[in-house]
């Protein structure tokens, strides 16, 4: 064992814990593995933010149109959910700079992290479901009610497979220890 009280060789032993892994295969403390976790989360933020920001800014210009008044019942309750969705996906892809600033130097970083992961979890979801209903609109818009909605279920397929089964599959056929360097 070393000081750290992981194995002194790398890949003599599977750590048992994440914190163990970190801490063993990348010398990591465990202030260094939330620096990190941290800096990650906000670069992938910034990339998803953008994306929300430039779907809120289509959406918002819709009601505007001339021919958004002939729009059926139907089609506006589903813009009025798509465009809440996209509010709701950018107040939690933003929160977790709130919270940082608020928590800034008050030595909470693991709560600032754990509660960014879920901000940026409810904000994924939430940024999907927007994605989702603006496909609907358009589609339904440009031919008629039953392609769009196919292109919905299309377009909510191909969400779950990449941004949900995908991963959850990858991490419960995984481990750290199949991470290697």
């Amino acid at each position: 064992m070393d000081a750290t009280g992981g194995s002194s060789k790398r890949g003599s032993s599977v750590p048992s814990t994440d914190a163990d892994w970190n801490r063993t295969v990348r010398g990591e403390t465990e202030t260094e593995r939330l620096d990190r976790n941290w800096s990650n989360l906000i670069q992938e933020l910034r990339v998803v933010q953008t994306g929300v920001q430039f779907l809120i800014s289509a959406l918002l210009i819709v009601p505007f149109q001339p021919a958004f008044v002939t729009l059926s019942h139907a089609l506006r309750v589903l813009y009025l959910v798509t465009l809440f969705a996209a509010v709701g996906a950018t107040v939690f892809l933003v929160a977790p700079v709130s919270w940082h600033r608020i928590l800034f130097r008050r030595h909470r970083l693991g709560n600032v992290v754990a509660a960014a992961h879920r901000c940026a979890m409810a904000g994924i979801g939430l940024l999907g479901i927007a994605l989702i209903g603006a496909t609907v609109l358009v589609v339904t818009l440009v031919t008629e009610t039953a392609d769009g909605v196919v292109a919905g279920v299309v377009v909510a397929a191909l969400f779950l497979v990449a941004w949900l089964i995908a991963p959850l599959f990858w991490r419960r056929t995984s481990t750290p220890a199949d991470d290697k360097h």
